[in-house]
């Protein structure tokens, strides 16, 4: 498997309160199969027998139910370092995950809880950005300020400034991440930054929002909802494609894009 580029998105997981429900929703939902790991609450998920995501079981009842994304690192330590410098939180310090390869789990200055990886044996995805398969992630937060440069710091990304169509037709500010060492644009983002707005309750903590590539957006809506999840942003067109925001049925959030060039 070819290794992740530095600060790449290379992970994914959900963290759910029943871990079988959540193999029949996301089974039904992008068709993925599922092994389950060798006497632990977890199982990977795959589409066309390749990787592209985990489910695990809350060990905790007061966890909470979310995805959660994991950037690649060469020196997981470092990095770790490098977030209590610039300002963010470690709430876990790198643990081995057997030999696929070493974790941690930190917060940026605004709360946006997100992972790190340092491959061993598995480097992670080994499908993405095709239909049942990681596309995009994006940060929501109140702080722009403080995690644009704290993401600069810790990640090296180079951020370029855009606007995208928000309600009414009204602009909303949203930012590009391009990896250290590219030339900042569209053709080179591996993530994003977006801002919370006015609109959303004051508790509403920042967030990180994963996609999920789909043939047909539409018809993926319908059957989440069939399967009992729920539509938080109907399917709306962007430059991009078409997406939607859904929960599945234990209530975590994640987002689906049919890209531009799946569109008829």
């Amino acid at each position: 498997m070819a290794a992740f580029a530095q600060s790449a998105p290379c992970w994914v997981d959900v963290q759910l309160s029943d871990l079988e429900a959540g193999k029949r929703f996301y089974g039904g939902l992008f068709g993925w199969t599922f092994h389950a790991g060798d006497g632990m609450p977890f199982a990977d998920a795959y589409r066309d027998n390749e990787l592209v995501a985990a489910l695990a079981a809350k060990q905790d009842g007061r966890m909470p139910t979310t995805w959660g994304v994991y950037f690649s690192t060469d020196d997981i330590r470092a990095t770790v370092a490098l977030v209590r410098k610039s300002g963010g939180q470690v709430i876990t310090e790198p643990v081995r995950a057997g030999g696929a390869g070493i974790l941690a789990q930190a917060a940026d200055p605004g709360g946006a809880v997100f992972g790190l990886w340092q491959a061993g044996a598995r480097a992670g995805f080994e499908k993405q950005n095709a239909p049942g398969s990681f596309c995009w992630t994006e940060l929501y937060t109140r702080q722009p300020e403080r995690v644009d440069v704290f993401y600069e710091e810790v990640f090296g990304f180079q951020g370029t400034d855009i606007d995208l169509p928000g309600e009414a037709g009204t602009p909303e500010p949203f930012r590009i991440w391009s990896p250290a060492g590219t030339e900042p644009g569209e053709d080179t983002a591996v993530g994003g930054r977006a801002l919370i707005s006015d609109a959303f309750p004051a508790m509403l903590p920042s967030y990180f929002l994963s996609y999920f590539a789909v043939a047909d957006c539409d018809r993926t809506v319908e059957t989440a909802t069939r399967l009992g999840g729920r539509i938080t942003a109907p399917p709306l067109d962007i430059p991009y494609g078409r997406m939607a925001v859904l929960q599945d049925d234990q209530g975590a959030a994640f987002a689906v894009l049919q890209p531009t060039e799946l569109l008829p």
